[in-house]
C-alpha cells in the first residue's frame, strides 16, 4: 500500500470518528435542552408531548389549591389560554397568585402539566423575557380557552 493510500485511510477514519463524536454530542445536547412554551402554545399542541419543557405565564388569581402533603395545583395563564399545573415540592418564597412563574416538566396523561421545578419572579419589577413575550402575544387577539377543561 502506498503512503498516499495510508494517509487517505487515516483521513477517512478520522472523519468517521469526528462524525460519530459530533452525533453523540448533539444527541446529548438535545436531550438536555428544555424549550419555553406559553399556555397558548400548549393549548395549540405546539409543545412536545414526550419531552421536558418550560411553561411560563402568570399564576391565575384564585386558582391555587393545596392537596395532600406538598402537592399544589394551580393555573398558569397568558390571559388568552390557561393550563393546569401540578407540582409536588416546596414552592419558592416569591410564588404567589397573580405573579409570573415558569414551571419545568412535561404534560401528564390527564392533560395536566406535571412540574418538576417551579421558578418565581425575583422582584416586583422583573418578569422573565419569555413570559413577557408570551403575554404580549396573547394580548394581540388570541382566542380564549382552557387546556383540559
Amino acid at each position: 500500500m502506498k503512503a498516499r493510500h495510508k494517509r487517505l485511510g487515516f483521513l477517512a477514519a478520522g472523519l468517521v470518528g469526528l462524525g460519530v463524536a459530533a452525533t453523540l454530542v448533539f444527541n446529548a445536547l438535545d436531550s438536555n435542552l428544555s424549550y419555553f412554551f406559553s399556555p397558548t402554545d400548549v393549548v395549540q399542541n405546539k409543545a412536545p408531548a414526550d419531552h421536558v419543557y418550560r411553561l411560563g405565564g402568570m399564576v391565575q388569581q384564585g386558582s391555587l389549591e393545596r392537596g395532600q402533603e406538598l402537592t399544589v395545583k394551580f393555573l398558569v395563564t397568558d390571559t388568552a389560554n390557561t393550563v393546569k399545573v401540578a407540582y409536588t415540592g416546596i414552592l419558592p418564597d416569591l410564588f404567589a397568585e397573580g405573579q409570573g412563574v415558569i414551571a419545568q416538566g412535561r404534560m401528564g396523561p390527564e392533560g395536566v402539566f406535571v412540574a418538576d421545578e417551579v421558578l418565581a419572579k425575583h422582584d416586583e419589577n422583573y418578569m422573565p423575557p419569555e413570559v413577557a413575550d408570551a403575554l404580549d402575544k396573547a394580548h394581540k387577539g388570541a382566542p380564549t380557552g382552557v387546556a383540559n377543561k
